[in-house]
């Protein structure tokens, strides 16, 4: 058994996986989440704000000492799409070099897609000893895994392994900062419109690398798509345990993408599901996954609460 740390440092929070890894058995030890929006201004200044890096480093410095308490042999840091934009991401590194004791990897945004599939793909895909095949499950490959993070969306494409990946730069904190900030509640028609044409382009590149009509089952990623799960399925607080591989119509993700934009940002915050971080971008994520799943036909997702967090915990695990 390997117990291993893995840290997810993305465009709008910070995660933490501690976990003991054996065979193909992960399981949880501590994880974690903090909304520090590292990426806040990244698509207008092309810089982390000084703020935002401390936000980061005051929640890692938290994390490292969970790290130390539980004995982690392995530690594995990953930025991405925030990071990779900023033009003073030595900043990042550096400060992460000095709380962890490891190099940052700003992975790129075909590495963060393949890290992505593996973790949301490792308990959907179970191959039969007798015939090398995937066991039936509730879902077929091809799987599009869709991972739609703040600054950017992953799409990667496979059965058991990766066969195409493209991520994009639409996210639920870009699109905000872009369009909804400054746009009152409810946005005006023609903003909604503008925020369907950034994602529209982006899906236009989508389809011109990635063969989407070969996917069977589509597999949601990250917290917009398991918030509009929690939504759909009108939980009153957030249960990972209930989200987790549960199928959401795409008429009920585009009934909640309408219901969410429609409402104040104190209706948003009542939400028992709604993590306080996402109330401000929540609306861009819903809009994000209504506009793939109809742009691809998709009829439901499929949701999960592992992701690129547990493909890194994964990895950090191999000798």
């Amino acid at each position: 058994m390997t117990r291993v740390a893995a840290i997810d440092c993305g465009t709008n929070s910070v995660r933490l996986l501690i976990a003991d890894i054996e065979a193909d058995t992960l399981t949880d030890v501590e994880r974690l989440m903090e909304i520090v929006r590292l990426g806040e201004g990244v698509d207008r200044t092309g810089r982390l704000a000084p703020e935002a890096l401390e936000r980061t480093f005051a929640a890692m410095r938290r994390y490292a000492e969970l790290i130390d308490r539980h004995g982690a042999r392995a530690v594995r840091v990953v930025a991405t799409s925030a990071t990779r934009d900023a033009a003073n991401r030595q900043e990042f590194v550096d400060g992460v070099r000095e709380i962890f004791g490891v190099e940052p990897e700003v992975v790129t945004g075909a590495e963060e897609a393949e890290l992505s599939f593996v973790g949301a793909t490792r308990d959907l895909v179970r191959l039969s000893p007798e015939t090398g095949l995937p066991t039936p499950d509730g879902t077929r490959p091809p799987y599009l895994v869709v991972d739609i993070g703040g600054g950017s969306t992953e799409f990667v494409l496979g059965s058991t392994h990766v066969e195409a990946a493209l991520s994009v730069d639409i996210g639920c904190v870009r699109l905000t900062e872009r369009h909804l900030r400054e746009a009152g509640s409810p946005p005006p028609a023609e903003v909604v419109e503008a925020v369907v044409a950034d994602i529209d382009e982006a899906l236009d590149r989508v389809s011109g690398e990635i063969p989407v009509e070969r996917a069977l089952t589509m597999v949601g990623l990250a917290g917009s798509v398991t918030t509009v799960a929690g939504i759909a399925l009108d939980l009153p607080g957030y249960d990972p345990d209930k989200i987790h591989h549960s199928r959401i119509p795409a008429n009920q993700v585009q009934k909640v993408s309408e219901r969410l934009l429609e409402m104040t940002h104190d209706e948003r915050a009542a939400i028992g599901v709604m993590h306080p971080g996402r109330v401000d971008v929540i609306g861009a994520g819903a809009l994000i996954l209504a506009r793939i799943m109809e742009r691809y036909g998709f009829t439901d997702v499929v949701v999960s609460e592992h992701d690129i967090l547990d493909g890194i915990a994964w990895s950090a695990a191999k000798p």
